[in-house]
């Protein structure tokens, strides 16, 4: 049986950007083996498309929610991203 796969747009909002949050996100993601990309957005936030299995993707949210020393994460938001039946994730 196959796990289930959850591909999700992450928002983060707060002190996230010059605190090395894009860096902590990328190694969280990596160490989670999930695929997606990182990005600091000109508003101030941070975004994230994150896919892999559910249990992994969550606990790289559980990380997000935290951050890295330095960061102060205020607000996430997550919306499902759904990815094109038979494309792989990004």
């Amino acid at each position: 049986m196959s796990e289930e796969i959850t591909s999700l747009r992450v928002r983060i909002d707060g002190t996230v950007q010059g605190v090395g949050f894009r860096a902590f996100a990328l190694r969280q993601a990596v160490a989670l083996e999930l695929t997606g990309w990182v990005r600091n957005r000109r508003d101030g936030t941070l975004e994230a498309l994150v896919a892999g299995p559910t249990k992994r993707v969550e606990s790289f949210i559980g990380a997000c929610m935290k951050g890295p020393p330095g960061a102060r994460v205020q607000n996430i938001d997550l919306e499902t991203d759904a990815l094109p039946s038979g494309r792989a994730a990004p």
